[in-house]
């Protein structure tokens, strides 16, 4: 960022934040409003449930014309999902991706799933471990079917008390490729459209750096969830022009080894 552009945004940042101040005060005007009239309409019937103001646990941001979603989360996840559902793996292997992922398809499909902090949590068809993605406890060419969603974007930024280390990202990459098996699947998603850093939160990569990084392995399919929810959820064989046009695309690619 230029000095000028960042003279403007030190400008504009504080008027943001008074604009977003106004909007919580108001809103908490309407729910202290609202509060009082639910009250009063409860004591004028039969009182079912205790209401107090020592019991008030704000919504502010929920009243919306449509359900919001994250995009990202919801359509990644789907996506492997089904890919999981047809190739029916002995077991599938999942490394630090949105673990509401491994407990649904837990359901229908043994998981075991690693994190770099555990996670404390018991279903059947589910394992739970801790792992480092930088060193992971498998051998070479183990795993027949493994994922790792939406993670390699944040490793070596710190984020999750990782040391800091600028190609974390590559390192954890090695590891998926070395203990993927022969003719294994590898689930793999991070964000797609102009590559930069957005510290400390994750990594934006263009499709070229990922298919580069993957040379070794062969794209069995892509993905794109694009950043506009006009141009659909999942498009299925993006072009390379759509994918480069994105801010904060979501890439789902999946590979496969086919030699050892």
């Amino acid at each position: 960022m230029n000095l000028s552009k960042q003279i403007r945004y030190l400008a504009v940042f504080p008027l943001k934040i008074i604009k977003s101040q106004l909007i919580g005060f108001h809103s908490w005007f309407n729910l202290i409003l609202e509060f009082q009239q639910l009250k009063k309409l409860s004591n004028q019937k039969t009182n079912r449930f205790s209401i107090s103001f020592w019991d008030l646990y704000p919504c502010l941001y929920d009243k919306t014309s449509k359900l919001g979603f994250d995009r990202h989360y919801v359509y990644h996840t789907a996506w492997a999902a089904r890919i999981v559902s047809k190739i029916k793996p002995e077991v599938h292997i999942d490394i630090s991706s949105l673990i509401y992922f491994s407990s649904i398809i837990s359901a229908f499909n043994p998981v075991k799933f690693y994190d770099y902090r555990p996670v404390d949590l018991h279903l059947d068809n589910l394992s739970c471990e801790a792992a480092d993605l930088l060193n992971l406890p498998f051998d070479n060419e183990s795993i027949q079917s493994l994922s790792c969603m939406h993670v390699i974007e944040h490793i070596g930024l710190g984020r999750y008390a990782d040391s800091l280390d600028p190609d974390g990202d590559l390192k954890a990459m090695a590891e998926l490729k070395r203990v993927l098996s022969f003719g294994g699947s590898l689930l793999f998603v991070v964000p797609v459209g102009k590559p930069k850093i957005a510290f400390n939160a994750h990594r934006i990569y263009s499709y070229d750096q990922v298919i580069e990084y993957f040379s070794d392995l062969k794209l069995e399919e892509f993905v794109l969830v694009p950043d506009n929810p006009k141009e659909g959820g999942l498009i299925y064989n993006a072009s390379k022009k759509i994918i480069d046009s994105q801010n904060y695309g979501c890439g789902c690619f999946w590979f496969r080894k086919t030699n050892s």
